[in-house]
């Protein structure tokens, strides 16, 4: 049996700050105190530390991000509960406009198949 591993990205960010970026402790504290630390968790904490960058790095860092179901769901929340559209939720958490519409028609699907 194969348990999938995650990267213990708690550990990572403490070792980073503590380190190198000792004066961004205060700003990631309330993210690293959390017991779990979600994808999303892991995005915010990523811009605190390392900032935005310029628009080519923030473009290739884009290609490597993978989204676990509890995390979509979380975005898709978040688009309903401030009443985005997908353009602006899209700018909002840097993801193309085509995966959020896919991900809501995935989201409709299951809806539709679970009742």
């Amino acid at each position: 049996m194969k348990k999938n591993m995650l990267p213990d990205y708690k550990l990572i960010f403490t070792d980073i700050i503590l380190k190198k970026h000792p004066a961004k402790e205060l700003s990631c504290r309330t993210i690293l105190k959390k017991d779990v630390i979600s994808v999303l968790d892991v995005i915010k904490l990523n811009d605190l530390v390392f900032g935005t960058g310029d628009k080519t790095t923030s473009i290739n860092n884009q290609k490597y991000r993978a989204y676990d179901e509890s995390t979509i769901i979380d975005i898709l929340k978040y688009q309903k509960r401030n009443k985005l559209n997908n353009s602006q939720l899209a700018t909002h958490f840097k993801i193309s406009r085509n995966t959020i519409a896919k991900w809501k028609k995935f989201s409709e699907h299951d809806s539709v198949a679970r009742t």
